[in-house]
């Protein structure tokens, strides 16, 4: 005996608009399918929209009424949501326009607030100008900043000197801690670092877009995130990750929310600053007892990307690291000396 008809949702590939099939066979359900969405028999196939699961008779009928399905011609295939997610990403790749303005005529209209948050973020993502480079290209992006920047890379620069400016003063603000016979030798090795950090222009080349690409920590676009230089990987993220486990990613040359979101991300030292590195060469200074503090490999754990990770507020971690700096390293090795016969 024959199964009655159930109705079911079909659509294909790649289209959107849903059709009411009614069929009591597998078969029969594919071959209306084909008829209606003009797809050709030979080769097609309906699977589950949910997970592209391909049915079968035997699960043709514990298909409950008005399932939705996806009709596949020959060559097509289908991996559920992640499907329609991707043909969004391609929509918003090579129509951006047109669905940043159909996402603000949907926000207008919207009541549901988890859908309204959706939908702003989409539009904020979208609307964004980071090829425009000067002031003039992109007015909105210099909102609030003060009327010497020029272009997005100088700003940018700036906010990363900044930064490393102000590892240098809480170095500085430590010789009160430090004994008092290490003192002058302490402030010796802050003005070498001073002077080092003069001749790179603090470091700031690791937030400017226009760097060689070595010495940056963002792509060309101004992204940054997990991405690979023709050399080396560039990681960013929780210090004691390989990278970020929510795949973080901002880009600060796109508009102006993303330049002010991006002052919230920090450039977390892996071996502490202040519980590690900034306590051990003053304890170094204090017990050199001859010997020449390395003071350039303290330098690079306090300013450079040896020792800094660049990572999201939320992924930032501020219980103790439990690192410390690496003894054989603390001092200079002596020069042998070989005595003439």
């Amino acid at each position: 005996m024959a199964e009655a008809p159930r109705s079911f949702r079909v659509r294909g590939a790649g289209r959107p608009q849903r059709f009411g099939v009614a069929a009591g066979s597998l078969r029969a359900l594919l071959r209306k399918s084909c008829r209606l969405l003009q797809v050709p028999l030979p080769g097609s196939r309906l699977c589950l929209y949910e997970d592209g699961t391909e049915l079968t008779e035997s699960g043709f009928r514990a298909l409950a009424p008005n399932s939705e399905l996806v009709l596949l011609g020959r060559g097509e295939t289908w991996r559920g949501c992640a499907s329609d997610i991707e043909q969004l990403l391609g929509a918003c790749c090579e129509r951006r326009g047109a669905v940043v303005e159909a996402a603000r005529t949907l926000l207008a209209g919207e009541r549901a607030p988890g859908r309204q948050r959706l939908l702003a973020d989409l539009i904020h993502n979208l609307s964004e100008n980071s090829q425009a480079e000067g002031k003039e290209q992109d007015v909105t992006w210099f909102e609030g900043l003060e009327s010497r920047f020029k272009n997005k890379s100088s700003y940018l620069r700036y906010s990363c000197e900044c930064r490393i400016r102000s590892y240098l003063r809480e170095v500085s603000s430590f010789i009160p801690s430090v004994h008092p016979t290490a003192r002058d030798e302490y402030k010796r090795i802050i003005d070498l670092m001073s002077d080092k950090l003069k001749s790179v222009k603090y470091n700031g080349c690791y937030f400017d877009r226009r760097e060689e690409e070595a010495a940056r920590l963002c792509t060309t676009e101004g992204w940054f995130s997990l991405h690979l230089h023709r050399s080396h990987l560039v990681l960013q993220g929780p210090f004691d990750r390989a990278d970020c486990p929510c795949r973080h990613s901002i880009n600060p040359y796109s508009n102006r929310e993303s330049r002010i979101l991006f002052s919230t991300w920090n450039l977390d030292h892996i071996i502490e600053k202040k519980r590690a590195v900034v306590p051990e060469l003053a304890e170094a200074v204090k017990t050199r007892d001859g010997r020449e503090v390395n003071w350039e490999y303290f330098y690079r754990l306090l300013f450079t990307v040896e020792n800094l990770k660049l990572v999201h507020i939320a992924c930032h971690k501020k219980t103790n690291h439990n690192l410390s700096c690496d003894k054989t390293k603390i001092y200079r090795k002596r020069k042998q000396t070989q005595e003439i016969p």
